[in-house]
This record gives C-alpha cells, sequence and structure tokens, in this order.
C-alpha cells in the first residue's frame, strides 16, 4: 500500500531484479547462471540490492529536516546539527528497511521484484538491520545531548509504529506528517536544546508530508481524484504560508532588537534580500509539486498517481530550503536547495532512475 519514501529502481536492473530471476541463493551467479569468480561480482548485486532496499537516493531528502529546524531555532548548524542530521538518516534508513520487511508479504504478489520477495536480500538481514539503524540513530541522539534524544525517541517509536500497525489505517498519513515533524525538531533541539521556536515550520513541513502520503495510498490503483485535489490545495496554502514574513524574536538570534520585530538575518543581509530567496524557494516547491498533482487529478491513473507522489517528494527539499530562508538562515537554505540537484546526479550515476513510491 502507501510509502512516502522515494523506491529508487535500476532501470538497467538484470531480470533477476523483477522478480523472474534466481532465488537468493543464485544472486552470486554470473548472467550465464555459473558461479561468479571473486567478489567482485557477488558483491555489486547484493550492494545494489541493499541500495533498492534502502532507496538511497532518498537520503538527500532528509539532512534538510535537521537544517530547517535549526534554522527555525535562530542558532547556526554545529557539529551537534550534523549529530542529528546522522540520527535522522539513520531512523530514515530503519524505516526504509522495517517497511519492506513488514509488507514482505504484499510485496510477494504486488512487487515481485523488490529484494525481499525476490530474494535477493534475507527477510532476516532486513529485520536486523532495521533494529540496528535504529540503535545507531538512537545512540547519535544521545550523542548531541538529552534534548535531541527526548525527540529521536518518539520519532523512533513513530517510525516502528507506522511501518508495523498503522501505515494500512486511516492515521497512516498522520503518523508518516509527525515523523517528518518530528526529525525537523530533532535538528532544533540537537542544535539550540529546545524546539518550541521550530514548532510552526514542523507543522508546515509535515502538512507537505501528510499531503503526499494521502496521495501515496492509492498508487497502486489510481482511480483517486480527491487526494491529488487536496494536495494540490495544500501546497497552494503551504507556499503563500512559507512567503509570509517571519519576525525573529531576539533571543532567537542573540540581537538587539524589540520583540516582535523583524530583524535582518544572520549574515546581515536585509529582510527583502531574504524575503526574494524564501519566495523563489517557494515557487520552487509549488512548481515541483503542483504540475504532478494536476495531471494525477485530471488522470488518476496509476502511473500518474505515482508521478505525483514522486513530485511531492522531490518537493521536500525546496520547502526546507524555503523554510530555512524564511528563518533567515540564507547559507543553510543554499546548502538545502542544493540537495535536490545532488540527489538527482546521484540516482543517475547509481543507474536509479526510475522513481516509484509505494
Amino acid at each position: 500500500m502507501s510509502r512516502t519514501v522515494a523506491v529508487a529502481r535500476d532501470a538497467s536492473a538484470p531480470a533477476g531484479a523483477a522478480g523472474d530471476g534466481p532465488p537468493a541463493e543464485n544472486a552470486a551467479s554470473g548472467a550465464d547462471g555459473a558461479p561468479a569468480h571473486g567478489s567482485g561480482p557477488a558483491r555489486a548485486p547484493r550492494a545494489g540490492a541493499w541500495a533498492e532496499l534502502l532507496r538511497l537516493p532518498a537520503l538527500f531528502t532528509v539532512p534538510g529536516d535537521a537544517l530547517a529546524g535549526a534554522a527555525a531555532a535562530g542558532v547556526r548548524p554545529g557539529p551537534r546539527t550534523l549529530l542529528a542530521i546522522g540520527s535522522s538518516l539513520c531512523l530514515y534508513e530503519a524505516g526504509m528497511a522495517l517497511n519492506d520487511w513488514a509488507d514482505r508479504a504484499e510485496d510477494a504478489v504486488e512487487r515481485p521484484h523488490r529484494p525481499l520477495p525476490s530474494g535477493r536480500i534475507r527477510p532476516a538481514a532486513a529485520l536486523t538491520a532495521a533494529c540496528g539503524l535504529t540503535g545507531a540513530g538512537l545512540a547519535l541522539a544521545a550523542w548531541a545531548g538529552r534534548p535531541a534524544l527526548a525527540v529521536a525517541a518518539p520519532l523512533a517509536a513513530t517510525v516502528w509504529a507506522y511501518d508495523l500497525a498503522l501505515k494500512h489505517t486511516p492515521a497512516g498519513p498522520a503518523a508518516m506528517a509527525a515523523a517528518r515533524g518530528l526529525d525537523l525538531l530533532l535538528g532544533a533541539a540537537a542544535t539550540s536544546g529546545g524546539t518550541r521556536a521550530a514548532l510552526p515550520s514542523a507543522a508546515l513541513l509535515g502538512s507537505h508530508t501528510l499531503a503526499v502520503t494521502a496521495v501515496s495510498r492509492r498508487e497502486t490503483d489510481g482511480g483517486s481524484v480527491l487526494a491529488p485535489l487536496a494536495a494540490l490545495t495544500t501546497t497552494a496554502a503551504l507556499t503563500r504560508l512559507v512567503t509570509l514574513r517571519r519576525t525573529r524574536l531576539p533571543a532567537g538570534r542573540r540581537a538587539a532588537a524589540a520583540p516582535g520585530l523583524p530583524g535582518p538575518d544572520p549574515a546581515g543581509r536585509p529582510p527583502r534580500a531574504t524575503d526574494a530567496l524564501t519566495t523563489a524557494l517557494a515557487a520552487a516547491y509549488a512548481a515541483t509539486a503542483a504540475r504532478p498533482y494536476v495531471h494525477a487529478a485530471l488522470n488518476p491513473s496509476p502511473q500518474l498517481t505515482q508521478r505525483a507522489v514522486g513530485g511531492g517528494i522531490r518537493a521536500t527539499v525546496p520547502l526546507q530550503a524555503a523554510l530555512a530562508a524564511r528563518s533567515g538562515a540564507t547559507a543553510t537554505s543554499l546548502l538545502v536547495a542544493a540537495l535536490a540537484p545532488a540527489g538527482r546526479l546521484f540516482a543517475r550515476r547509481a543507474g536509479m532512475r526510475k522513481v516509484s513510491i509505494t
């Protein structure tokens, strides 16, 4: 069923990756069925299977959460922010592995090409990876401090609850939205020790995720016009809200300004320049998400619905960048925006160009 994470498949994958190939014990065989000699041929398919299971290109949508959270908290990113990013990446990947482990029976019928039903990765290995990555994510959050761990723990619980119990229930989209919002708050807690200032940004990012998840619940069979229309409306509302000038209190930036008055960003740029950058990034967000939503609303076929979800996932990065710019963190917003082309370049070089969100 639904899953708001990018699933990248190798467009040039061998027949075995499509569900009609050899079982796991033959995964190290060469193209002619003979055992592969040396470690290279055996390692390449196995590495590709794990890259597919973990959705590596989708990782480029994760660091922006913590960076936007740090920006919303009014603090420059630092070593603790990097720990928060590491924690987020681990918990995100734990969710990917656990997701396929929980869906292995369903995938055997609907998506037999995936690593678990095709036998390229054993279910026990995927579950072990999910447990190990969850532990690593919590450990990194603890290293960043108690406030970060206090956010990472419910984030990990939300990820596991979504994959194991909530995904196919009406609470599924809300759980996924909560996970994204908590991920942004993790960056704020790790960097500044608090989350209150980042709550509005977390709510905006969570609303976007809620809309994308609602669309993704029908991506295998299509037929839903209401979900993409609702997502399109949400995108328009978020674009408007993000571009509204945010007042920044002096406690956030340690600036000597009166409370409630907008001030310059940390680099000394006037609010007008920051507003222009925020508007440009918000426009990029709207352009990335809106067009595929419109197509899916006009023709809610599975293919166009999948493209709509893919567009929503890709739009996460410019939204994160716009949220950072809205908070006055110009350099951070540009860094986050650069993750989008970096992710596309990685996907092309890795041969993982086809995106399916399921």
